[in-house]
């Protein structure tokens, strides 16, 4: 596979600074057909895992260069984590996310702050779960869930309990179907433990319907499996599918294809990169772009590229550089001119905690191949 560098433009969707709560992870960006950038994330956080998160977006009408301040959409009682959003149509968003249990937090969250230099943190996260036995149970429970806009992000529908979850959400297809490839969460029975399904909606988020299940490949071991997919419709009709493998060192990416609109699946082939989770998109050009983050040195956002719809992947873009291998989770949606912009998050030159970041790159301009 080729590695490619091009010529790349780096910016800041949001960096907060001066404040405990400036950790911020797991984004995904969506674009209107009036050009608009919308990003949902996880913000106003202590850390990797913390009983704050918020999901929170981000608006820019001038392609990147300016953003909004974060939009609070969800601020439950319990951590809210991974912003998924998707972009319809005439207004509507998608917007999915989940929350981790208050017994979780209650015992685990200590092991992600540093005792030395976060002081301040760690009273403000044992007082929040201090406060958990004084809340109904039924507010602190873990679970996956779906919102709708149907104003361009104005105003937001009830929550709609999903289970399964996935970083970036569903998708849409041509039919104006959405697609939503995920993994059991919180499923109260209807699914297997780690199993991946495949859920639809004919009515733009607001009711699903279990499609089929995805059989592990026999090549997993030990304590691997099939986690944080995404899907696409690609432009032939076939679904495909990617995975994280998780559970090996270095996570990877796996991939699967429908022939039968998501009734069964092709046999999940390792792509054998260094990274994860996928997020798919479809170029204008026909290049079917796979954005994903490497946490093994070097440490980086990069995107691979394929000309025959996932069967082989010619080149591995690389966009951003990290020190940290605290990162990851881009997404990408093209720009009028053809060019790119990936969004992810990352900790920003030497802060001590993540933002969220975009590259924005085009396909075929290379500053340098390796």
């Amino acid at each position: 596979m080729k590695i490619v560098y091009p010529q790349t433009e780096h910016g800041i969707v949001n960096r907060a600074e001066n404040t405990l709560f400036s950790y911020q992870g797991w984004p995904t960006v969506a674009r209107d057909e009036n050009g608009i950038l919308y990003v949902a994330a996880s913000g106003f956080r202590l850390g990797h895992v913390c009983p704050f998160g918020k999901t929170v977006m981000y608006v820019s009408k001038t392609n990147g260069k300016t953003w909004t301040p974060p939009i609070v959409i969800n601020d439950n009682y319990v951590d809210d984590r991974d912003g998924g959003l998707l972009y319809t149509q005439d207004g509507h968003l998608v917007l999915t996310w989940f929350t981790l249990e208050a017994d979780y937090l209650r015992n685990d969250t200590r092991t992600w702050l540093n005792p030395e230099s976060e002081k301040a943190a760690i009273a403000a996260n044992n007082g929040m779960v201090a406060a958990y036995g004084y809340l109904p149970e039924e507010k602190l429970k873990a679970g996956s869930y779906v919102r709708v806009s149907e104003d361009y992000g104005v105003t937001w529908s009830k929550t709609v309990r999903m289970p399964i979850s996935a970083p970036h959400g569903p998708n849409r297809c041509r039919d104006g179907s959405l697609i939503y490839l995920g993994l059991e969460y919180c499923s109260d029975g209807e699914l297997a433990p780690k199993a991946v399904a495949l859920y639809k909606s004919f009515d733009s988020g607001y009711s699903w319907e279990k499609i089929s299940v995805v059989t592990p490949p026999d090549w997993l071991v030990d304590k691997e499996f099939l986690d944080e997919p995404h899907v696409i419709e690609l432009p032939d009709g076939r679904l495909f599918g990617a995975f994280r493998i998780e559970g090996r060192k270095p996570f990877t990416i796996g991939t699967t294809v429908s022939e039968d609109g998501g009734k069964t699946w092709s046999d999940v082939v390792c792509t054998g990169v260094s990274g994860s989770p996928p997020h798919l998109m479809m170029h204008s050009s026909g290049a079917l772009i796979c954005s994903y983050g490497r946490r093994e040195a070097p440490y980086g956002e990069r995107a691979i590229v394929s000309y025959d719809f996932g069967k082989t992947w010619s080149e591995e873009y690389i966009l951003d550089e990290s020190y940290s291998g605290d990162l990851g989770y881009p997404s990408t949606v093209e720009l009028d001119d053809g060019s790119l912009i990936t969004v992810y998050y990352q900790r920003y030159n030497d802060d001590k905690k993540c933002s969220i970041l975009y590259t924005k790159w085009c396909l075929g301009e290379k500053q340098s191949d390796k």
